[in-house]
């Protein structure tokens, strides 16, 4: 793949990368503990809390969270392996047939790790 071609995807990788992590800041934390992980933060979640109601919606809240937060931290973990992919020499490349991808693979999902052909596979 040619040096401008990394760069432009390069680029838009760092946007969604941005973009990601914004989101992921609405519903969760990064984790203290692991830099690396996220974690649903919980709404006001007080075991005090007397209403019913409020209680039984602040536990709805976090557990809509927790399954939005893990599908964009899946999404964010994508594109970074594709940012170190492009840092070793190794984005474009498919990781199951170890052939080029499309570039039109590339340009729909550009933290895609597979072609066409060995995406469902």
């Amino acid at each position: 793949m040619e040096n401008k071609d990394l760069e432009y995807f390069k680029g838009k990788l760092v946007e969604e990368k941005n973009k990601l992590e914004g989101e992921l800041n609405t519903v969760g934390r990064i984790n203290p503990d692991n830099p690396d992980d996220w974690e649903a933060t919980p709404s006001n979640i007080n075991a005090r809390e007397v209403d019913p109601n409020k209680r039984a919606d602040n536990i709805e809240e976090y557990e809509t969270n927790t399954g939005i937060l893990k599908q964009l931290e899946k999404q964010l973990l994508d594109v970074n392996h594709a940012l170190e992919k492009i840092e070793s020499g190794k984005y474009g490349i498919c990781e199951n047939g170890a052939e080029e991808m499309e570039k039109g693979r590339l340009e729909a999902n550009p933290a895609a790790r597979n072609c066409m052909e060995h995406d469902n596979k």
